[in-house]
């Protein structure tokens, strides 16, 4: 069936338009104004609203195993989370053990998500490497659709790849033609800290803040652009939380490195004072590493994602119950790491970005899912509202006011770490594959209805990644 959405201004991240959108087979056909319509199409009337690229998530943990316990949301209930916040693909990571083969987990995933309610596709953590793992890279990027590698510098003994690998891994994804993620982090400085403060009786969580500094995640970024350098490969630091952290990666921009970054919608809106609750249960929710930061780096990410040194927003959506965490409660080194927010992610950017004058909302379409799109090389199929891309569509209210509750959100959680907070703009209906999967607070979406994205690797010098650095 065939679509006409008409009556919107279509934005897209180098221009807005008033236009109308015709949809057929999934694809969109056709952009511009007074559109025939064909015979039969349905009419979709969004005078007033604009429509956007649906949103591209690239850091998400849906069905992850981890510590005898998976994350709440699965691939099911976390697409309907993305598809309600006008969201429609995310990446995910397959994290194999240490030891265990790159395709065996990949295939576990793979297994996991076919449920998906949205689009999806993996990144592949390299948490130990030899002769078979860069085997094994070879085959995911070249047959399964994998193009960018993840690396732990953090988490030692568990998914923390050697430091003393890392340099062969990073080069390994060059010669493929893929992109070198890291989660940056200290992992030397978080345990001394961790047991100190428990030495000195501080159990309640708001020690985890304290045990993972600002210092920590400059050090590790840093560390993690000099091994990029060598190996002469692009980098992408993955939920950069601080002002130290960012002005490593500018400093290397300003150098011409192709060094590339994200933040989390929950790094935009809270900071550390979410730690000092007396009520340990509540302040355990807000566990996540990198912690929230104080203001002031909260202020730094703003300006980052402005002057376009910060390129993508994501989630990192990594949900535990309360239950879950009950039993780190008497020990906040033991609390389970991770909180919901994919299903408000561009909420968040929109009010705290466009609403408030800090982004254009040509700005929001490039840092919700242009440049996610572009980084990990699924431009222009997605992230963008032009003829031949995939018709992931969402039309976008500017001044809705939406207030987050645990009670309406679409979360397998119990609790939102934006709980009574309002946000400015926000997903009438969202389209995927052309299909409305969202309209006004209801889901509708069949599990299985998500499709793999495959990436293809990147060509010899990754002249794509840099041009996206040139603008």
């Amino acid at each position: 069936m065939q679509l006409m959405i008409r009556g919107a201004t279509v934005v897209n991240a180098d221009h807005s338009a008033r236009a109308e959108i015709l949809v057929s087979d999934g694809m969109i056909l056709a952009v511009g104004r007074d559109l025939d319509i064909p015979s039969g199409a349905r009419i979709v009337d969004a005078d007033g609203l604009l429509a956007l690229p649906g949103g591209i998530d690239p850091h998400t943990h849906l069905d992850m195993p981890i510590a005898g316990t998976r994350t709440a949301d699965d691939f099911e209930q976390g697409g309907r989370a993305a598809l309600a916040g006008g969201t429609t693909t995310v990446i995910d990571f397959v994290i194999p053990n240490q030891g265990q083969s790159l395709l065996q987990a990949f295939d576990a995933w793979m297994d996991l998500a076919r449920t998906a309610t949205c689009d999806y596709s993996f990144h592949v953590a390299v948490t130990w490497f030899d002769a078979s793992v860069a085997q094994e890279m070879g085959v995911l990027a070249w047959e399964r659709g994998v193009n960018s590698f993840k690396h732990y510098m953090a988490y030692k003994g568990t998914v923390m790849l050697d430091p003393e690998q890392m340099p062969d891994s990073f080069a390994r994804a060059g010669e493929l033609g893929c992109l070198c993620t890291v989660h940056a982090e200290n992992d030397e400085i978080i345990p001394f800290l961790q047991r100190k403060l428990l030495a000195q009786g501080v159990t309640h969580p708001r020690g985890h803040p304290v045990s993972h500094p600002q210092s920590g995640e400059a050090d590790a970024t840093w560390r993690a652009i000099a091994v990029a350098e060598a190996a002469g490969v692009p980098l992408y630091v993955v939920h950069v939380s601080c002002a130290q952290a960012l002005e490593a990666i500018i400093s290397a921009r300003t150098r011409g490195l192709p060094v590339f970054a994200e933040c989390l919608g929950g790094h935009l809106t809270l900071d550390a004072s979410v730690y000092e609750q007396d009520d340990a249960q509540a302040a355990a929710r807000f566990v996540m590493s990198p912690p929230f930061r104080p203001k002031q780096d909260r202020e730094a990410l703003w300006n980052g994602l402005a002057t376009g040194a910060i390129q993508v927003t994501a989630s990192d959506n990594c949900a535990f119950t309360d239950a879950q965490r009950s039993k780190g409660l008497g020990d906040f080194s033991k609390l389970p790491s991770g909180t919901p927010g994919l299903e408000d992610r561009m909420r968040v950017v929109w009010d705290g970005g466009v609403a408030q004058g800090r982004l254009t909302p040509e700005q929001f379409v490039a840092v919700t899912s242009t440049n996610a799109a572009r980084l990990f090389n699924i431009y222009p199929r997605k992230g963008c509202i032009l003829p031949g891309a995939d018709a992931d569509i969402v039309l976008w209210d500017p001044e809705a006011e939406h207030t987050v509750s645990a009670k309406t959100h679409h979360h397998a959680v119990d609790f939102s770490v934006f709980e009574g907070m309002t946000f400015r703009g926000g997903p009438v209906a969202t389209y995927l594959g052309g299909r409305e999967v969202f309209r006004e607070g209801r889901v509708n979406a069949e599990p299985g209805i998500g499709q793999h994205i495959a990436r293809p690797t990147f060509g010899p010098g990754f002249n794509f990644l840099r041009d996206l650095l040139e603008n």
